[in-house]
């Protein structure tokens, strides 16, 4: 051993000792980290398990009924579950049952343990990337989450069902969970359970439902209320239904045959009992399901305060059905009304069909949210955007005559009107009163289709989409629309320009009497979306029974008793296959439509005169008899007459061009108009000209006339905004135009 080996022994003891303190220190360290660690476990778990139910308490469920009430505080409907509960052994319950259940909502639902990896992924991708927090469910999530836990859509509520799931699959084995989750998960309405829905829907034990019920029924448990066939869209079911089969084919529990076969085979619904109000309850309680979730409407003991009016409900239904049976001879099948009070939206009255329980006409089918062809009941728009950006005035000459519009690569569009006359020179209130065709036509010429569909959708029309999908006959109905719209866009007009979104609650309160949503109908807030010049304009037309008697007389349907302050409109399809009658003033709109929900055509005999006006006139004078009482809101006591905006003013013009007289003396025959006062007609819009006559057949001269049957005749003549000249002395008939679209 060399001199240096005590030093070296002394330095590696002093290294090891300083080792030792570092390793001391670094596992204090350490032991704080994991108490901290654990501490903040710890409080994660509390706030995350706190107060967890108890997976034995799967079994057990409390339910109170939801209540819906008209506005004066009549039971209209009640939501609720004891009554509607009839468990059964899972041997009991066909195997197609469990399989369409299996195969649209758990397909590995015997292979997982009560969570699905690739589910849980999608929902977290979903919940990350687009922040929308979205559930990867298997049955037994869907069990915990119905049978112990709120429905709120949070990441606590989600920890607490992945904790549950497994915590139940440990506890009961798999056949045990799916027989709870057949008896114990909402299939829509009253039923909860496959047993109570087997009644329910088709009146019958679980024991004998076939395929087809099996797999519609299955479909129901993702959305119950949505997809519910006794609901406000019944047609969802049936799609849902084909979904279901078309899984249980990928999944090999039944052949591709089997399933078109199930898919055909045309199902037998129970009547519904004890409803009132049919759609419109069932609507509200979509609305409701949408807000809350299905299983707070129908378990929570909601105490739901509508708009609507139990009593005129009943006298509208009792109207549609009486009057849609006086139209049998016509080939009339169906009819529905929807009555709003403008001023706040609140739906009064909803009939979705002429009758709820009718299997002929697809009663339960609700008409107000279908899409419809308006025919003519669309033109206010038109004329009213036209107005708005000062293109025209009322008392602008609208060229009724035979016009054909040339659009590139397409047929001439040539529209004809519905007495198949032609009215020359027609100024725009009269084309509109009388619901002239070409007229309008050429007004939605000069608007523009793009123009006008952006127009109608900010009136609230949701319809309208790509204007490369229309033409032209969209002024004449050639889109289809929802009554539900056309309610709110005429609501607009009723309304002094300012939109109101149509509402069909006024009050939620729990079963304790806590306020949850409560509708201010004294100042609801609405948009405006056209001026009050304008709105009041087009009302006063459509209240002008002058302006009309042409084409529906002096004394018809439009005419309400005691009430000569109605603005209204019709529309029929050139098909025959929709009726409607618009019609409102500021306390009250009531829309009537008739027709087949199978889109087939009806007679002749139908008309604006006819089919829906009778019902849209008794159904109007009951509610304004009630409006001007104050009945709906003190507000609108007395005739709600349409309100003369300041920037409206009145002039006489001539009654045959439409423009101002030179002077009061001037001989030309004159009439009052209403204008806004930055859009005023101007004078001499007619002027003597010579003009080319066919001698022969003293009509005007074409392109085809021979030159030596030409002579010049010196006529008063007009042009209207297209730029057409019409003569206004001329005894003969207009010559064709042709106008080239879209215009340059």
């Amino acid at each position: 051993m060399t001199k240096s080996d005590p030093k070296r022994k002394k330095r590696q003891g002093k290294q090891f000792e300083k080792n030792k303190r570092l390793l001391k220190i670094s596992l204090t360290k350490k032991k704080k980290v994991i108490a901290g660690v654990t501490f903040i476990f710890f409080i994660v778990g509390l706030w995350f398990f706190w107060g967890i139910p108890f997976p034995g308490d799967i079994s057990k469920d409390q339910a109170i009924s939801t209540k819906l009430y008209d506005r004066k505080g009549k039971l209209i409907y009640e939501i609720y579950t004891d009554q509607r509960r009839n468990p059964i052994p899972l041997e009991r319950i066909p195997d197609h049952v469990k399989k369409a259940t299996i195969a649209i909502e758990d397909k590995d639902f015997y292979k997982h343990p009560g969570f699905s990896i690739s589910g849980m992924s999608r929902a977290l991708y979903k919940t990350i990337f687009r922040k929308k927090l979205e559930g990867g469910s298997t049955l037994t999530q869907q069990l915990v989450k119905n049978s112990l836990l709120t429905p709120e859509r949070t990441i606590k509520r989600k920890v607490r069902e992945f904790v549950l799931a497994v915590l139940v699959e440990l506890r009961y084995p798999k056949d045990k969970i799916l027989e709870m989750y057949l008896n114990q998960i909402p299939y829509g309405s009253t039923a909860y359970g496959i047993g109570s829905a087997s009644e329910l829907y088709f009146g019958k034990n679980a024991d004998d439902l076939t395929l087809a019920e099996s797999s519609l029924l299955a479909g129901l448990t993702a959305a119950p209320t949505l997809y519910s066939p006794f609901g406000a869209h019944p047609e969802y079911a049936k799609e849902r239904q084909a979904l279901v089969l078309k899984r249980m084919v990928e999944d090999k529990y039944i052949t591709e045959e089997e399933a078109e076969q199930a898919l055909g085979e045309e199902l037998k619904y129970a009547e519904a009992k004890d409803l009132k109000a049919a759609h419109f309850a069932l609507w509200v309680k979509e609305v409701l399901a949408k807000e809350y979730g299905d299983n707070v409407v129908e378990k929570g003991g909601l105490r739901v305060t509508t708009t609507l009016d139990l009593e005129l409900q009943e006298y509208a239904q009792e109207i549609v059905l009486d009057e849609v049976e006086k139209l049998k001879n016509q080939d009339v099948g169906n009819g529905a009304a929807l009555v709003t009070r403008p001023k706040s939206g609140e739906i009064l009255a909803m009939v979705g069909s002429k009758n709820y329980n009718a299997e002929d006409e697809d009663g339960k089918v609700n008409i107000i949210f279908a899409k419809r062809q308006p025919g003519s009941s669309i033109k206010p728009l038109n004329y009213a955007l036209a107005i708005r950006d000062g293109k025209i005035t009322a008392s602008t000459p609208l060229a009724d005559v035979p016009t054909c519009f040339l659009v590139a690569g397409q047929k001439p569009y040539c529209p004809s009107n519905y007495d198949g006359q032609f009215h020359g020179a027609t100024q725009a209130r009269f084309a509109l009163g009388n619901s002239y065709n070409i007229p309008a036509v050429r007004v939605l010429a000069l608007n523009g289709l793009e123009n006008f569909i952006d127009f109608a959708t900010q009136m609230g029309i949701t319809t309208f989409k790509d204007p490369e999908n229309y033409g032209l006959s969209l002024t004449l109905g050639g889109g289809e629309v929802m009554p539900y719209d056309m309610a709110v866009a005429f609501g607009v007009l009723a309304n002094q320009g300012i939109k109101q979104d149509l509402v069909s609650i006024l009050k939620v309160e729990d079963w304790k009497g806590k306020v949850l949503f409560e509708y201010d109908r004294d100042e609801p807030e609405g948009v405006r979306v056209l001026n009050s010049g304008v709105a009041f304009i087009i009302s006063h037309i459509l209240h002008d029974n002058n302006a009309r008697s042409f084409a529906f007389g002096a004394s018809s349907y439009l005419n309400v008793s005691g009430h000569p302050e109605v603005s209204v409109k019709t529309g029929t399809t050139n098909d025959l296959r929709d009726n409607w009658t618009v019609g409102y003033t500021s306390h009250a709109l009531v829309l009537t439509w008739v027709g087949n929900n199978d889109y087939t055509s009806m007679s002749g005999a139908v008309s604006g005169v006819s089919g829906a006006s009778p019902i849209w006139n008794r159904i109007m004078k009951e509610v304004l008899d009630k409006a001007e009482e104050g009945f709906y809101n003190s507000s609108d006591k007395g005739h709600g007459w349409p309100t003369k905006p300041n920037e409206v003013v009145g002039l006489s013009v001539c009654a045959d061009s439409g423009g101002l007289p030179e002077n009061e003396s001037a001989d030309c025959p004159k009439r009052f108009e209403y204008f806004l006062e930055d859009n005023l007609p101007t004078k001499n819009l007619a002027t003597r000209q010579d003009v080319q006559v066919d001698r022969i057949n003293q009509t005007l001269a074409s392109s085809d006339t021979p030159p030596e049957n030409i002579e010049m005749q010196n006529h008063l003549v007009i042009h209207d905004p297209l730029g057409t000249m019409i003569c206004l002395t001329c005894p003969f008939p207009m010559n064709r135009v042709n106008v080239s679209y879209p215009l340059k």
